[in-house]
């Protein structure tokens, strides 16, 4: 009952502007999961209200996040609007495991050293936590503007820790919000199999 009520508490202490990009978000998720090009321009107005609004918060760390997601919004526009370009939208690829082996050790690594940084030199919760979803996040969004299937394995498992970390910070309606990306990827990539599945499919089709 606490968290219900701290939850609609938190929800109507959201800004309008926070409620837009909110939107803007949930509306990226939909058409990327659709492999709609309009994704892309929905990402960069709800990362630059997040940027601003996590500046004007002194959450630099996270404004300086989204910002690098509003240079990911311009990048995957440009590379999906390109294969439209050439009359076939660019096709959805699966990366070897041997490939994805290389990410999740690099990328773990960076989380550890950044983690240990946060967590001696600054006043940082969760530090160690943080820095990996801060850290998977960034790679993860380049997988999607290369259409890597495993992107959406990836944003589950980031926004399931994201969950937990909201949920310690009592930062409860972004909790109810990363409860419905992680459906939302789960559904993602079931949808981005099934393409990838059927493209595998047609040349053999073509024998």
């Amino acid at each position: 009952m606490e968290f219900l009520t701290e939850t609609f508490s938190g929800f109507t202490a959201m800004s309008h502007w926070e409620y837009i990009a909110v939107a803007l978000s949930m509306a990226y998720l939909l058409l990327a999961i659709k492999e709609s090009l309009w994704c892309w321009p929905a990402a960069f107005a709800s990362t630059f209200i997040y940027t601003v609004m996590y500046w004007n918060g002194a959450l630099l760390m996270e404004s300086l996040l989204n910002l690098y997601y509003m240079y990911m919004a311009v990048y995957g526009w440009v590379i999906w609007r390109r294969g439209l370009n050439h009359k076939d939208r660019l096709p959805i690829v699966s990366w070897s495991l041997k490939k994805h082996v290389v990410i999740l050790f690099t990328t773990s690594l960076a989380s550890v050293v950044i983690g240990f940084i946060m967590t001696n030199y600054t006043h940082a919760d969760f530090a160690y936590l943080d820095s990996f979803t801060t850290c998977f996040a960034v790679v993860t969004t380049y997988l999607v503007a290369k259409k890597v299937l495993e992107n959406w394995l990836y944003w589950i498992v980031i926004d399931a820790a994201s969950m937990y970390l909201y949920f310690e910070k009592g930062y409860y309606p972004t909790l109810v919000l990363f409860v419905f990306y992680t459906i939302m990827a789960a559904w993602g990539f079931k949808t981005w199999y099934e393409e990838y599945e059927q493209h595998q499919a047609k040349p053999l089709a073509q024998l």
